[in-house]
C-alpha cells in the first residue's frame, strides 16, 4: 500500500480515480486545486502525486518546487510533445496523457513506487507469504516449488489485485511481447498456481476474458 495524492480539479475523474486505486489498495487524499495539494503535503505522508495540469488556481507545472522531492507523475489531457517534454524536464516520474487505461496507470504507478523503494516487497494471504523481491513462495515458512512462468503470473496479478488481467496481459507479462503460444497456457499455469497455493476461492475466472485475484 501507498500513500497516494491525487490533484485533479474534475471532482468526477478525481472520484474514480480514487475509487479505482482504494480497490487496488492504496491509500489516496485528494485535492482540487495546487495551492490544497502544497497543504497536504506539508502536513501528510504521500508517496506519490497523481498531479494534473490544469489547475483552476496554478499550473501543474508552477507546484512541483513544493513537492520535496515526492515523485510526480502528470496525468492531463495536454498531449503535445512539447508539454510532455516540459512536464518530464521539470522532474516528474512520467507523464500519461487523458483519457487514460487505469491498468497502464497503475503499472506505471508500480514501476515509479519501486524505483522509490515503495512497492511491495512481499504480499501475504492466508498461509500463504510471496516474496515478490526473491521469486520464491512460501506457505507457513515452507517454500513451495513455482517455475518463472507461474511466479511472472502471480506477481501480475498481486500487482494488480481486483483488477480483471486479460489472457493476453497474462502471456505477455509471464513470457513476453515476443511469444507465439497460445493464450490457453495461461488457464494451465492458473489452474496450477490455485492448486498450488489453495487460492482457488481467491483468483476468479473471468469469463471469456481472464482473471482476477480478488481479496
Amino acid at each position: 500500500m501507498a500513500h497516494i495524492l491525487i490533484v485533479e480539479d474534475d471532482k468526477s475523474i478525481n472520484e474514480l480515480m480514487v475509487r479505482c486505486l482504494s480497490v487496488t489498495g492504496h491509500e489516496c487524499l485528494t485535492a482540487f486545486t495546487g495551492s490544497e495539494a502544497i497543504r497536504i503535503v506539508e502536513k501528510n505522508i504521500v508517496d506519490l502525486i497523481l498531479l494534473d495540469i490544469n489547475l483552476p488556481d496554478v499550473s501543474g507545472y508552477d507546484v512541483m518546487d513544493y513537492f520535496n522531492g515526492i515523485p510526480v507523475i502528470y496525468v492531463t489531457a495536454r498531449s503535445e510533445l512539447k508539454d510532455k517534454i516540459k512536464g518530464l524536464n521539470g522532474g516528474a516520474e512520467d507523464y500519461i496523457v487523458k483519457p487514460f487505461d487505469f491498468q497502464e496507470l497503475v503499472a506505471r504507478m508500480n514501476v515509479v513506487l519501486r524505483r522509490y523503494g515503495k512497492g511491495e516487497d512481499a504480499f501475504c494471504l492466508g498461509d500463504i507469504k510471496v516474496d515478490l523481491k526473491n521469486y520464491k513462495v512460501y506457505r507457513e515458512n515452507e517454500e513451495i516449488n513455482i517455475t518463472k512462468q507461474e511466479f511472472e503470473l502471480l506477481k501480475a496479478l498481486i500487482s494488480n489485485k481486483n483488477i480483471t488481467l486479460t489472457r493476453e496481459q497474462l502471456l505477455n507479462a509471464a513470457w513476453g511481447w515476443d511469444y507465439d503460444g497460445d493464450e490457453r497456457t495461461v488457464d494451465v499455469h492458473i489452474q496450477r498456481i490455485r492448486k498450488k497455493l489453495k487460492w482457488e476461492s481467491f483468483i476468479k475466472t473471468i469469463y471469456k476474458i481472464g482473471y482476477r485475484l480478488e481479496i
